[in-house]
């Protein structure tokens, strides 16, 4: 099975675009409130950072910033295996874990859609493992 992507056509180049700029600012324009009070709530509840950044692979391979409200405590990416695994894991907080369940942490992507990290179609990479990678 070819996994290349193939190259991009008009509707991923023109049409796609323009409509996650116009759902993304909608939905910012609509949900502003909402990004204000789950800021808030995470600076009292967790303290700083608000935002959680990972590095995750974008179109055609590029490397972007992708950014979250804070749902583990800080240094949680540094305790057990580094990975999220379920409902039980102890580094997420009570507020983090509402926030989850509700995916109000993914609220801060919008920023990504508008600037074409990401669109509001389509999946999510993984982060990036670099423990693989050997230098030389």
């Amino acid at each position: 099975m070819n996994n290349q992507h193939k190259p991009y056509g008009p509707y991923e180049k023109y049409f796609k675009r323009v409509l996650d700029v116009f759902c993304g600012l909608a939905a910012l324009l609509v949900f502003w409130w909402l990004y204000i009070i789950v800021a808030v709530l995470v600076r009292i509840k967790l303290g700083s950072p608000v935002l959680f950044k990972q590095e995750r692979l974008g179109k055609s391979g590029r490397v972007y910033w992708m950014y979250k409200f804070r749902s583990m405590r800080v240094g949680a990416e540094h305790m057990g295996s580094g990975v999220y695994s379920d409902d039980r894991d102890d580094r997420v907080t009570r507020v983090g874990r509402f926030l989850r369940k509700t995916s109000l942490d993914e609220i801060p992507q919008l920023v990504n859609i508008l600037k074409g990290d990401r669109g509001i179609i389509g999946t999510t990479k993984k982060n990036i493992d670099f423990s693989s990678v050997v230098t030389a």
